[in-house]
């Protein structure tokens, strides 16, 4: 069985080393400068992770580094089903036994899935502390997830997290331009971006559905939320009430962007005949929270208890997986901007949170990103409507009083210029120009 299992290692070791890399679309993620930790690649499935490790090897061939020093290698491999933890040292041995030229680089392990081998942590901890090895993890939310890494890693990895596509990304993968200076264009290439931003919203940014007709896209993208939730969620932490996890996930995609209280929910779902108590539905919500299928942000406030009692906003992790639930009939472009403003500000690692103002208005977002700085967004299709304005201004103005440090930004679906004027210092900006201009 041990020679068997070498042979596979063997052939899966070599096709690694000589395999053509393929076309992808680049992601804008960059790579720490840190070293001696193991890079954690983790996000929803279907995102992009292991096209991202792709990336990453493609551009260190380019830096030139010897392919054969490179090794991808895949778990997800019904060959390597009882693969055990004591046998993964044969992946350097047999690549030792490969290459066995001298070394004068050092040897990087592209680890996809690995969370299928119990145990895996023990091993990628040894591989660190053997000289000559640099590591990247990628897998699937069941198991490679940000808190377990942080326990069973224990400080030694560093965290990446891929989104599906941003509009930048959007724009490479359509093969459109990407304007150097957003806030510079012509209105023949604002109304060009409007087009393509409106694009983005309806088709969202999972890389594999961008070519597919609408029907096929929401039947690709139920397909991923069925998988998640039956191997990220159901398997992985032995649900017992399946239709209560189901019904929950419904109402949360089908009420994106706005107010879920567990305790409200409990109270529906228990007039349907549905018996579930509110801590299980409290541990049920952390489960799909850790698969990436949606994020819930707290109202924002110093007080705990604030915090804990107040209602969350829920956003999924995509604008394209909001009409897959949705039954209204509506176009829900509002929602839809709003949660690409949301994953944008994940993308940019920011503390978001949402404001309620002393006056009882509310802003969408307050951003605090890790250079200190802070921002209050709120979102509106169109600010055309003077009641309209007026109430995005009032929520702004109240909430300036909490935040004297913040920017104040009203984020809007097209560029139809000239924007009604607005006090000093709140701006009105396209949603896409605010995207695709670099933060700081």
């Amino acid at each position: 069985m041990e020679v068997q299992l070498s042979q596979i290692i063997q052939d899966k070791v070599l096709a690694s080393a000589d395999a053509t890399l393929p076309e992808l679309t680049r992601r804008d993620t960059t790579l720490p400068t840190i070293k001696g930790k193991a890079i954690a690649v983790i996000g929803m499935r279907r995102a992009g992770k292991t096209s991202y490790l792709y990336q990453c090897r493609a551009d260190l061939m380019t830096a030139g580094r010897t392919p054969s020093r490179l090794i991808y290698f895949n778990f997800e491999d019904e060959r390597l089903g009882d693969l055990r933890v004591d046998q993964l040292h044969l992946i350097p041995d047999i690549h030792l036994r490969l290459f066995p030229e001298p070394v004068t680089e050092s040897t990087t392990l592209f680890l996809d899935e690995i969370q299928l081998v119990p145990g895996w942590e023990t091993f990628i901890r040894r591989m660190l502390d053997t000289p000559g090895y640099e590591i990247f993890l990628s897998g699937s939310s069941a198991k490679l997830l940000s808190r377990e890494i942080a326990t069973s890693m224990r400080g030694r990895a560093w965290e990446i997290s891929i989104h599906p596509f941003s509009f930048r990304e959007f724009l490479r993968h359509h093969q459109q331009e990407i304007p150097a200076n957003p806030a510079a264009l012509t209105n023949r290439k604002a109304t060009a971006l409007d087009y393509q931003f409106a694009r983005f919203l309806e088709i969202g940014g999972f890389p594999e559905a961008q070519d597919l007709s609408t029907p096929e896209r929401r039947q690709l993208l139920q397909s991923y939320i069925d998988v998640l939730l039956l191997r990220d969620v159901i398997e992985r932490h032995r649900i017992a009430n399946v239709t209560a996890l189901r019904w929950l996930v419904r109402r949360l995609l089908s009420s994106p962007s706005s107010l879920f209280s567990v305790t409200k929910f409990a109270a529906d779902i228990k007039s349907q005949g549905i018996a579930v108590g509110r801590e299980t539905l409290y541990d049920y919500l952390s489960h799909i929270e850790d698969a990436f299928l949606l994020q819930t942000i707290p109202v924002a406030t110093d007080s705990e208890k604030r915090r804990q009692v107040n209602p969350r906003k829920i956003y999924p992790a995509d604008p394209a997986l909001i009409p897959v639930f949705d039954r209204s009939g509506k176009s829900n472009t509002g929602h839809l901007l709003e949660t690409a403003v949301f994953t944008e500000l994940q993308r940019r690692q920011a503390n978001i949170s949402y404001v309620k103002t002393p006056g009882n208005f509310e802003v969408d977002f307050l951003a605090r990103y890790p250079d200190a700085s802070e921002e209050l967004i709120q979102v509106c299709t169109s600010i055309d409507d003077p009641d309209t304005l007026a109430r995005e201004l009032r929520a702004l103005q109240d909430a300036a009083s909490q935040y004297p440090r913040a920017k104040h930004l009203i984020l809007t679906l097209e560029s139809r210029l000239p924007f009604p004027t607005v006090p000093t210092p709140i701006q009105v900006l396209p949603a896409w120009q605010w995207m695709l201009t670099e933060k700081g």
